[in-house]
C-alpha cells in the first residue's frame, strides 16, 4: 500500500461513482495506470465492492436502533443458531459478534416504534438462544461515515 493507493481509496470512499478519468487526475496518474491500480485493489480484496447509500427516511424508515443481544449459552452452536436465525431478517442491517457483557450488537431499522416492537417480540423473542435484549434508540447521527 503506497500513498497513491491510499489517495485512490480516500477518493473512492467519498465517491464510489467517480469516473476513472476524474480519479486519475485527482491522484496524479494516467487513466490507464489508475485503472490498473483500482483493479488490483479490487482483485486483492481491499476494495470489497461498491454500493448505493440510501436515505432511510425517504424509504419510510423512521426508527433506527442498536440492539445488544446476550445469549443464554456461550457455545459455538448457540452462536451459529443465533446467526442463522437473524441472517434473513430484513430489519437487521448489521450484526457484529463483540466482546463484553453481551455477544452481539445489531443495527436495526424499521418503519416505526410499533414495527420495532413486533420485530423485538416476533423475531428476537422467538430465538431460543437469546437471553437478554437491550435497545439503544438512535436520536441523531451527527457523524456517520457510511453516508
Amino acid at each position: 500500500m503506497d500513498k497513491i493507493n491510499e489517495r485512490i481509496l480516500q477518493h473512492l470512499k467519498r465517491d464510489g461513482r467517480i469516473t476513472n478519468a476524474e480519479l486519475a487526475e485527482s491522484v496524479g496518474l494516467s487513466p490507464s495506470a489508475c485503472l490498473r491500480r483500482v483493479q488490483e485493489l479490487e482483485k486483492s480484496g481491499i476494495i470489497k465492492g461498491y454500493r448505493a447509500v440510501l436515505a432511510p427516511e425517504k424509504l419510510g424508515i423512521q426508527f433506527i436502533a442498536y440492539v445488544t443481544v446476550g445469549l443464554s449459552s456461550h457455545t459455538k452452536q448457540a452462536q451459529a443458531a443465533f446467526e442463522q436465525a437473524i441472517a434473513g431478517t430484513p430489519e437487521v442491517l448489521e450484526c457484529h459478534n463483540v466482546t463484553g457483557s453481551f455477544e452481539y450488537l445489531l443495527r436495526v431499522e424499521t418503519a416505526s416504534l410499533t414495527s420495532y416492537k413486533q420485530f423485538h417480540t416476533d423475531v428476537l423473542g422467538d430465538i431460543p438462544e437469546v437471553n437478554t435484549i437491550t435497545t439503544l434508540v438512535v436520536m441523531d447521527s451527527p457523524k456517520d461515515d457510511r453516508s
